[in-house]
């Protein structure tokens, strides 16, 4: 049994998809789709850039959403591959709006009108350069713990992704996630400031959920073709009211990637799949289990890879 996954904010580059559009004239019409449904050219930033317009958050969700999407498209188009036959679909924050597109339940131009605006709203949540995210490296969600009740009087921080075994990231206000550091720094804990200009997936974003409560409660939902697993609970989902539900709080909630990616394992998956740019998702899967086979495709030469063969 195999599992379909879809990458989330981080893994956008310039130029992604560049050889499917030149290629496929159903991609150009998607991002022809995509291009009306924002009333500006999302396209022309994947394409052309440059770097820091498409790494605004407001662009870079519905432009990682649009390739995800193309990609889906090519499979079904230029291969036998059978992706609804996948037992799950996922994806990592914005990847889950991904996941239920190409499952049947969002259509394409409201997903992509509800990812700009939820880039728009996490983006102003707070004040720009007033808060930031960090990957802490080489330890476990249980220590992370720890030390953030240790310190509580100290800094206030939050866990953002529990993304694999070695791999957290916290959000916090800038000033905070510095006294974080020093004391990862004394503990010898590796960790990386991430490149984004807002605290995500914690409660610093109550702004947003207040604007994307209303957004996505008034946008129709229809049920997936294929389960969902949802970022909030790390478990399966196919009831529409939940999944609204659990979207709206999922701006605010950690993303439990590795609890997910266990749970898919532990319910007989052995293949995943990941659609999108990049392979971030592929080398988090590999983290959380080794013996699993994963695949990412993001262009046609993928394809000839890909073995469902339990």
């Amino acid at each position: 049994m195999f599992s379909v996954i879809f990458p989330g904010q981080g893994s956008q580059t310039v130029g992604m998809i560049k050889e499917l559009y030149d290629n496929f004239p159903y991609v150009k019409d998607l991002f022809k789709q995509a291009d009306d449904a924002l009333g500006y050219s999302i396209g022309k930033i994947i394409l052309e850039g440059p770097k820091e317009k498409l790494d605004l958050t407001e662009n870079t969700q519905p432009a990682i959403f649009l390739t995800s999407y193309s990609i889906f498209e090519m499979i079904k188009k230029e291969s036998d591959i059978n992706l609804l036959n996948a037992k799950y679909f996922a994806g990592h924050s914005l990847g889950e709006y991904s996941a239920l597109a190409t499952s049947g339940s969002l259509d394409f131009r409201n997903a992509i009108k509800l990812l700009n605006q939820r880039g728009k709203a996490m983006q102003s949540a707070v004040p720009k350069g007033t808060g930031g995210m960090i990957a802490v490296l080489g330890t476990d969600i249980k220590e992370i713990n720890n030390l953030l009740e240790e310190n509580e009087k100290n800094f206030k921080c939050y866990i953002a992704n529990d993304n694999s075994n070695g791999q957290i990231v916290l959000s916090g206000l800038n000033n905070e996630i510095d006294k974080f550091v020093l004391t990862l720094k004394e503990r010898r804990i590796k960790n990386i400031k991430l490149p984004v200009s807002a605290p995500f997936h914690c409660k610093l974003m109550n702004k947003a959920t207040s604007i994307m409560s209303d957004k996505i409660n008034n946008t129709n939902f229809t049920k997936p073709k294929n389960t969902i697993i949802s970022n909030v609970t790390g478990s399966e989902s196919k009831d529409i009211d939940k999944i609204k539900d659990l979207l709206i709080k999922q701006i605010e909630s950690p993303v439990r990637w590795r609890e997910s990616v266990i749970y898919m394992i532990k319910n007989g998956i052995t293949n995943f799949i990941e659609i999108g740019p990049g392979k971030v998702l592929s080398g988090l899967v590999k983290r959380i289990d080794k013996t699993i086979n994963v695949n990412s495709i993001n262009k046609l030469e993928d394809l000839k890879d890909i073995n469902l063969n339990d």
